[in-house]
């Protein structure tokens, strides 16, 4: 079996038709409880350029994720309450890659970007967090977002 390629594009990059068919599959939505409301073509702009505004702002930011060539959803690093946290949505079809592409953005989070810690906060509706204890992740209490409620984890640099 041939290894994925991964590849990190930033999301303007990929037709927005694509982006929205992500944040409209319910099978993603069931993960993303921030995620309210209706989201089309407009929303989809504003929306890449919130996550542009945080590679000018923050140094890092969200990226598009190709694999072999196809985008397969979201994902990277974001400002949130002073952390650099990691996320990663996916189309249900690319779940399995995961874990490779995590590992990729990790790498290019503590190497190239220099970050020195990340979070990862996942919603209660998360429950297999075997993945992330394999990265080294380590429990680090609740946080709210919006009144929405998050497990939060942190990694520090190795």
């Amino acid at each position: 079996m041939q290894t994925p390629q991964i590849e990190l594009v930033r999301l303007g990059q990929v037709a927005p038709e694509d982006i929205v068919a992500l944040h409209n599959d319910p099978r993603v939505l069931k993960h993303m409880p921030l995620a309210i409301g209706h989201f089309g073509l407009a929303e989809c702009a504003q929306w890449v350029e919130d996550k542009e505004r945080q590679w000018r702002e923050n140094g890092f930011g969200p990226w598009a994720i190709l694999v072999d060539g196809a985008f397969a959803g979201w994902g990277g690093f974001q400002r949130e309450a002073g952390d650099a946290d990691l996320a990663l949505v996916l189309f249900p079809a690319h779940w399995g890659a995961g874990r490779m592409i995590c590992r990729h953005m990790l790498q290019l989070g503590f190497g190239q970007l220099g970050l020195t810690e990340v979070t990862a906060l996942l919603p209660p509706s998360r429950t297999r967090l075997g993945a992330l204890a394999r990265f080294g992740f380590q429990p680090a209490g609740e946080r709210i977002i919006d009144g929405q409620s998050f497990m939060r984890f942190t990694l520090a640099r190795p």
